[in-house]
């Protein structure tokens, strides 16, 4: 799998999952505003509210659930892609450079390169 066909597919996945949380945030506010419906409903029939008071109460109930749903903190992107390095116990940390990325990028679709011609030698 290519590097590219990674980051395809983590879009996608990142795509999937709001679409995901978007779906399932508008099913739980359409279960809230039928819960405080039937709520105000009761509260109707038995004369503690009019029905004008009961539909701004649904109105507002749902519209703070709306507004605590948007006020949930949001993680901040970092202002450039994390680095991680990868050591052995016996090593020290090395730092790359985009030089030695570039190295590291060729050696791998060279090995890949062998790979390949081994298998296609190998009976």
């Amino acid at each position: 799998m290519g590097l590219g066909d990674l980051v395809q597919k983590a879009v996608y996945l990142g795509i999937g999952v709001a679409s995901y949380a978007g779906e399932k945030a508008t099913e739980k506010l359409g279960e809230l505003r039928s819960q405080v419906q039937k709520l105000a409903d009761e509260m109707v029939e038995r004369g503690e509210m009019t029905s004008e008071e009961a539909r701004r109460f649904v109105d507002d109930m749902v519209n703070k659930a709306q507004q605590s749903a948007g006020d949930a903190p949001q993680p901040t992107p970092p202002a450039e892609p994390r680095r991680i390095e990868i050591i052995n116990d016996d090593e020290e940390p090395v730092k790359t450079t985009p030089t030695d990325v570039d190295q590291m990028r060729q050696q791998v679709m060279d090995l890949q390169e062998e790979l390949r011609r081994l298998r296609r030698d190998t009976p």
